[in-house]
């Protein structure tokens, strides 16, 4: 499945493993909704109602969002859509992608604590980073050949090559400068069956180490599979 050219070779055959339980893990492969990030945000506003006495429904104006306008206060409330001060009702165009459970989450906070206080300020969530499929479709832009080759041998400290284990899974990109929030309630993803092996965690957390701080460690998976490929393919 895997060329001889890819981080995945760093661990012989263990890069995928079946996962033995339907627990969320680090490493884990899910499902999830993710924004596209190119666009620009839309904000919903209700601006009238076709019936004054039905409070629960409302004509929306849908409009660019941006960050360095002034907020305009709602002008007419709508039971379905409540706000308060600062907040605004945005819409995204989203599409099902596998993800990489890279955080799953804190531990839970005392309910002693957090006691009269909304939901949100505490509310778990799990750290995923989205995959984009490689090859060019009707819908789809893809990546050209020889930038995938450049990301199959680390150049970019945001990208990751992989080719997914699931049933039909194909040559993907991983995002990594796309690490995201999803929210930790089961409905929130859906859990497949694969997860990284712990040699492919760990060759994450290097990646993760050079995209943060910009430094590939010297003791990492991700710098001696860059000694190899340099080795290999020298400039």
């Amino acid at each position: 499945m895997f060329p001889d050219d890819c981080p995945q070779t760093i661990s012989g055959k263990s890069w995928w493993e079946r996962s033995p339980d339907r627990v969320l893990h680090r490493g884990s492969l899910v499902f999830a909704f993710v924004p596209h990030f190119d666009q620009v945000p839309y904000a919903m506003e209700p601006v009238g109602r076709k019936d004054a006495e039905k409070h629960h429904e409302a004509v929306i104006r849908v409009s660019p969002l941006k960050t360095n306008l002034p907020l305009k206060p709602a002008e007419l409330p709508v039971a379905a859509m409540p706000l308060h001060a600062g907040e605004v009702w945005t819409a995204y165009r989203a599409k099902k992608r596998p993800c990489l459970v890279l955080g799953t989450g804190a531990p839970a906070v005392n309910q002693d604590l957090i006691r009269g206080m909304p939901k949100t300020s505490t509310a778990p969530t799990v750290l995923v980073a989205p995959y984009y499929g490689v090859k060019k479709t009707p819908t789809r832009a893809g990546f050209h050949p020889e930038f995938v080759e450049r990301i199959r041998h680390c150049e970019y400290r945001q990208f990751l090559w992989d080719h997914l284990p699931f049933p039909g899974g194909e040559e993907s990109i991983l995002r990594l400068d796309q690490l995201q929030p999803i929210g930790a309630h089961h409905d929130s993803y859906v859990l497949t069956d694969y997860r990284l092996s712990s040699v492919g965690v760990e060759f994450m957390d290097g990646m993760l180490s050079w995209l943060i701080w910009g430094v590939v460690r010297d003791d990492s998976l991700v710098a001696l599979y860059r000694t190899v490929i340099e080795e290999t393919f020298p400039p």
